[in-house]
């Protein structure tokens, strides 16, 4: 009776945690096993039978008859007087198999089967939850805000606990317990003790394809195809897409009519930028649309080397648009592009210009290279940015800027007293 329930509290958990019948059958023979081991050194001499269905199970110790005081391993033997009390018909060289009752193996042996059981199915959680996301990674899921500390928000899915880290984060995201909260599965870990963590991320580029999968039925097909995505998350990002339907503009797709298509992975976005462009395999082109919205004048690209790198013209009043505030639109661009693009602006025939380089006698290595990150290859350039502007794009403090503008303007003054 004893085994009888303790089985059907095995088989009860099992079903609460949706373990399958096949591994519930494995688990249980495995913990009867391991009590026999424990009782008798050996489970070789027993069989056990067990019904999942019914919760019922029957532990048989099957031992040869031998001649009476011809016993050497009671384990797998049993005298023959001992066997025909069983039953008179038993003769020596036969096998006799008793069935054990649960309670002979003790109350600490009943409590060990039950927390070895729990383990085992703790374990087998685990493994689940762990191969579950792991075919998730790149896929979408939404879960509820369950708790938000100060370096991560915790989400349940499937009452699962998701981890989303700071760094997975849109900063412009305002998190509240019991709002739900749309992210990709990102990766899955197992700490110290085996636990699965699984890592979701709102700031990953899948995560914008998915979203542009989920919105424009095109993409989804595979008539229009995501070649790139490249972002600084809450800020800005570029896509780049291609068709495989001539028929089919797969930017006008990506946008939608009036811009709905677009606007609702703004939205989820915390109104990211997102400029969409048509993928081509031509450098220069690609490297032109990268830099929407300026529209360069001319690309003169450099593939010897490493990385490559690509000097772009663009007229003096689209240098900011091409640079972008902080420098975010050259940056993207050339992350999308794989090339390092050096702005350059537009100088009619007659106006004199220097590039930024020819001042290091007077500027130091760190600050020249500072200047070019932000687009800042000439002279001209530099001046045509307020003080306050090279401060905030750069990083420079106010009076290395003003030490720089300063430098820049006595070059040219100088010229404009020579000629």
């Amino acid at each position: 009776m004893q085994s009888t329930n303790l089985v059907s509290s095995f088989a009860e958990i099992a079903r609460e945690k949706g373990i399958e019948r096949d591994t519930l059958q494995i688990i249980v023979e495995d913990v009867f096993r391991a009590m026999i081991r424990k009782r008798y050194g050996s489970d070789e001499a027993f069989e056990i039978i067990f019904n999942p269905d019914h919760g019922d199970i029957q532990v048989l110790h099957i031992r040869e008859v031998v001649e009476n005081l011809d016993l050497e391993d009671p384990v797998t033997q049993i005298e023959l007087i001992d066997a025909t009390g069983l039953d008179e018909d038993f003769d020596v060289g036969d096998e006799v198999a008793s069935e054990i009752d649960i309670s002979e193996f003790g109350r600490r042996a009943v409590m060990t089967a039950r927390q070895t059981f729990s383990q085992r199915i703790r374990d087998i959680e685990k493994d689940n939850v762990y191969k579950t996301y792991y075919d998730l990674i790149g896929e979408v899921v939404v879960g509820e805000i369950y708790q938000i500390r100060r370096r991560e928000v915790l989400v349940i899915h499937n009452k699962v606990e998701l981890l989303l880290p700071k760094d997975e984060q849109i900063y412009k995201d305002r998190y509240r317990k019991g709002d739900m909260l749309r992210a990709v599965v990102h990766d899955v870990r197992r700490d110290a003790g085996n636990n699965p963590q699984v890592i979701i991320s709102r700031a990953a580029p899948v995560f914008m394809e998915r979203l542009f999968e989920l919105e424009v039925p095109e993409i989804y097909d595979g008539i229009v195809e995501i070649k790139k995505i490249v972002r600084e998350p809450g800020d800005r990002a570029k896509v780049a897409v291609m068709s495989h339907d001539d028929r089919i503009d797969p930017v006008g797709a990506c946008v939608g009519m009036k811009g709905v298509r677009i606007h609702a992975v703004v939205r989820e976005l915390g109104n990211e930028n997102i400029d969409v462009l048509e993928w081509t395999e031509d450098a220069h082109e690609l490297i032109k649309r990268a830099l929407s919205p300026a529209k360069p004048i001319s690309v003169t690209v450099n593939d010897q080397l490493d990385p490559p790198r690509a000097k772009v013209v663009v007229r003096a009043d689209e240098v900011s648009q091409a640079i972008g505030r902080g420098g975010i639109n050259i940056r993207l661009a050339s992350a999308l592009t794989n090339y390092e693009i050096d702005i350059y602006r537009e100088i009619s025939d007659d106006e004199e210009d220097v590039e930024i380089g020819e001042f290091a006698d007077e500027l130091d290595e760190e600050t020249l290279q500072k200047l070019k990150d932000i687009g800042c290859d000439t002279a001209r350039v530099v001046l045509e940015l307020s003080i306050d502007e090279l401060v905030r794009r750069s990083g420079l403090d106010i009076e290395t800027a003003k030490n720089v503008v300063s430098i820049i303007k006595a070059e040219f003054e100088e010229e404009e007293d020579e000629s």
